[in-house]
């Protein structure tokens, strides 16, 4: 959430903020609200004060006196509960244009229309290159026992799956292995709530755009499509000791998707399914770009050295504003290399918000000269399990059929082929 004020003196930055995001806000609409806001809140402090007024009057009034101050006072209430009630309306407005209002992105995020004008950042390691010809990661899971989609399917429904034996066994290694190689960089770890309540997902800034993409409980809870949320919401009204920052979380736990609207998109594997488990990077720091800056370089490379310690090819794009968040200043995306696709699929991103998240939640710390700021927000995926293993098992598979452990999971998974 921007503040309304940034928002009134840099209203036409805002509304290209709006176009370049793609979306559609009336933000004249919300100033105009602001006036009326203002107006209405103006004059419901003037008839309180007023009442206050009365109120002492009264109490040092003589009996003759005192029946016209109640009098006068039943209609200085009367007043206030009408401006409240013209207030209500404009309120409830303006909160829910508010709640709209994009994060301005940075000047180096490209413009575009969709995920296909993300521009190419980096990139490491060959594609992979096969003498025979490749399975992709469903043949070639299928044939080791280590998934049963059937069965998947027959007991969650569309996109369900079972990992068994050596799938299960290779999720617990990449997690084990994430955990030891996340935790070296300063990350405490934290096994944070799956089910949280409806305001931390409007913290965050997943409502209310991405309504349809989440799972709610019959109690209107909702449950987490990313360990971000709850993480997120630990410090929730708190002030902090700007001492503590920057403050690293590895927040690891289950996940869960509807992928509402992508019904007919990667129906096959273990590509986009409903639910997954995740470990995720949250930082908050002190209220500074050139800090934010830092920190998301950061996080993102801590994700690109983890990639390369397992040896899998990869890129990092940088996202175009039709495909950033709502709140993002900036978002990178790592995708990994999928040989039988023959196409990178995404499989990290890493996000800067400034305070957009820290104002939602109510974050504040008191910065040296003792003003209070909001802190400013990044997260980044460290790894996704399942989808990891589709771009592992392709891209280290062996001409016999077999899969080739990557050397930092074999201590692990105990051994260094799948066979």
């Amino acid at each position: 959430m921007l503040d309304i004020k940034f928002i009134r003196e840099n209203l036409d930055i805002v509304k290209q903020a709006a176009v370049k995001k793609k979306i559609k806000i009336d933000l004249d609409r919300l100033v105009t609200l602001d006036d009326e806001r203002r107006t209405l809140l103006g004059q419901l402090e003037e008839k309180k004060a007023e009442q206050n007024q009365v109120s002492g009057d009264i109490a040092s009034a003589d009996e003759a006196k005192r029946a016209t101050l109640i009098e006068s006072m039943q209609k200085v209430k009367a007043d206030a509960q009408a401006i409240e009630e013209k207030l209500k309306p404009v309120m409830e407005e303006w909160q829910s244009l508010m709640l709209q209002v994009p994060q301005v992105p940075d000047m180096t995020v490209p413009d575009g229309e969709s995920d296909e004008d993300n521009v190419e950042y980096s990139t490491s390691g060959e594609k992979t290159k096969f003498d025979f010809e490749p399975k992709d990661h469903v043949e070639l899971m299928t044939k080791h026992n280590m998934v049963d989609f059937e069965r998947g399917a027959k007991v969650h429904g569309f996109r369900g799956y079972y990992l068994l034996n050596d799938g299960a066994l290779l999720s617990w290694a990449i997690w084990n292995y994430a955990q030891a190689f996340f935790l070296k960089k300063g990350f405490s770890p934290v096994l944070p709530p799956a089910i949280v309540r409806k305001s931390n997902l409007y913290g965050t800034g997943h409502l209310p755009n991405d309504a349809e993409d989440v799972y709610r409980t019959q109690d209107d809870d909702y449950l987490i499509g990313t360990a971000e949320i709850p993480v997120m919401a630990y410090y929730s009204d708190e002030v902090l000791d700007q001492k503590q920052f920057p403050i690293k979380f590895l927040g690891f736990s289950p996940c869960f998707r509807r992928e509402a609207g992508s019904y007919s998109k990667d129906v096959k594997g273990l590509i986009r399914v409903h639910e997954f488990f995740k470990l995720e990077q949250v930082i908050l720091c002190e209220a500074s770009h050139e800090e934010s800056v830092k920190w998301h370089e950061w996080l993102n490379r801590n994700t690109e050295e983890f990639i390369e310690s397992l040896g899998i090819p990869y890129r990092t794009v940088l996202n175009c504003g039709a495909d950033i968040g709502q709140g993002q200043v900036k978002k990178y995306d790592i995708e990994l290399w999928v040989p039988k696709e023959e196409k990178y699929r995404e499989i990290s991103s890493a996000s800067y918000f400034h305070d957009f998240q820290t104002r939602r939640f109510n974050i504040r710390y008191k910065d040296s000269e003792g003003k209070m700021r909001f802190a400013h927000s990044l997260n980044c995926t460290a790894i996704p399990t399942p989808r990891i293993l589709v771009s592992l098992i392709e891209n280290f598979q062996q001409a016999d059929g077999s899969i080739k452990i990557p050397d930092v999971l074999v201590p692990y998974l105990g051994k260094d082929t799948i066979a």
